[in-house]
């Protein structure tokens, strides 16, 4: 368990209006979490200090190495007052993924829930209330060894910083135009794709530049070597319900593994409803569309949870997915996981976690 040292603010911010309609990002609450790590030491110093700016050498390695990676998670106030927050263990275990593929150290899961924790507490009073909104979490890691040369940075900082957050499509939950990317690509097998890695986003910004200038929201990307088969979008997973059948791609070391994407998974085959991981080429997609059978695109992250796609832009060839509006599992989807991350649904899988 960790000793936190709390340094409260004596400078609090004002908190934003219920009637301002909260940007995705943009606003950031009065306290931050740091812990530091050095070779042969390990972590030491976890503390919960004022927001603030951080100070670095100019040769930190994190500028030239890009030896960093990040989570995303939310928190949610119940009706009933409760603070909740939805598989954080899950984030906890990814962390530790992409730091074992980074070369970097891990952190102990119940040591990286226990720090959100304390932190969302402390904050609570950032936590949103209106429909579509929540605390945004950001955990993130950075290499600060001050050292030019090719190799695992022997220091590091862990950091968590909270966000109030409205919905991450200016949509909302309004189905999104998606442009599928024929030029470049994101990750290959046996690269980083998996990891929650801020190098992976970079090079999607390309194309995304490309896709908003054409009206579209987001990209998605094919794989790398067949340029063929759909991997993700930009951010979020996806999923295609073809002829009653959801459909989505299989984690192949390329794909993010998505809490959101393994907890429609867990629904669906509740449900009753056929779920297929499995390569899925854009051909299959253009296929089922024109023969009537691709009933809904869908897709999950923590940051949109649900987002239904009305529109996919392959080449020259612009898909219309049924009438252009929320499908029915679409829906059903969303209805129940913002139900269970809010308290409205009870939570039979033991998905959501207090904050006390």
């Amino acid at each position: 368990m960790l000793d936190i040292r709390i340094e409260r603010t004596n400078r609090p911010k004002e908190l934003p209006g219920e009637d301002n309609p909260l940007v995705f990002g943009k606003i950031f609450t009065d306290h931050m979490f740091i812990m530091d790590y050095k070779d042969g030491k390990g972590w030491y110093d976890a503390r919960i200090i004022p927001y603030q700016p951080i100070s670095l050498e100019p040769s930190a390695m994190v500028f030239h190495y890009a030896q960093e990676m990040f989570e995303g998670l939310k928190a949610y106030k119940a009706k009933d007052g409760r603070i909740l927050l939805f598989r954080p263990d899950m984030n906890a275990k990814r962390t530790n993924r992409t730091c074992k593929r980074l070369c970097m150290p891990e952190i102990p899961e119940d040591d990286f829930v226990q720090a959100i924790k304390e932190l969302v507490n402390i904050d609570k009073a950032w936590i949103p209330t209106r429909e579509g909104t929540s605390l945004y979490i950001r955990p993130f890691m950075i290499a600060t060894s001050p050292f030019l040369g090719v190799r695992p940075s022997l220091t590091y900082m862990f950091m968590i910083i909270l966000s109030p957050v409205g919905p991450y499509y200016p949509e909302g939950l309004n189905p999104v135009k998606i442009w599928i990317e024929d030029e470049y690509v994101r990750a290959v097998k046996g690269g980083i794709g998996e990891a929650k890695a801020g190098g992976n986003y970079v090079a999607s910004l390309k194309a995304q530049v490309k896709a908003h200038e054409e009206g579209y929201s987001q990209v998605l990307w094919l794989d790398g070597v067949h340029r063929k088969y759909i991997e993700e979008v930009g951010a979020m997973n996806i999923f295609f319900k073809i002829n009653g059948v959801v459909v989505t791609p299989e984690l192949n070391g390329s794909i993010l593994p998505g809490v959101t994407r393994d907890s429609v998974i867990r629904l669906c085959n509740e449900w009753g409803i056929k779920v297929e991981e499995r390569k899925v080429s854009i051909d299959e997609i253009s296929d089922a569309h024109k023969n009537g059978t691709l009933e809904e695109v869908f897709g999950t992250g923590t940051a949109a949870v649900i987002s239904p796609v009305g529109h996919l832009r392959w080449e020259d060839d612009v898909m219309q997915i049924k009438d252009g509006g929320i499908g029915e599992l679409s829906q059903r989807l969303y209805d129940n996981l913002t139900g269970i991350q809010l308290g409205e649904i009870p939570d039979i899988y033991n998905w959501t976690v207090e904050v006390r």
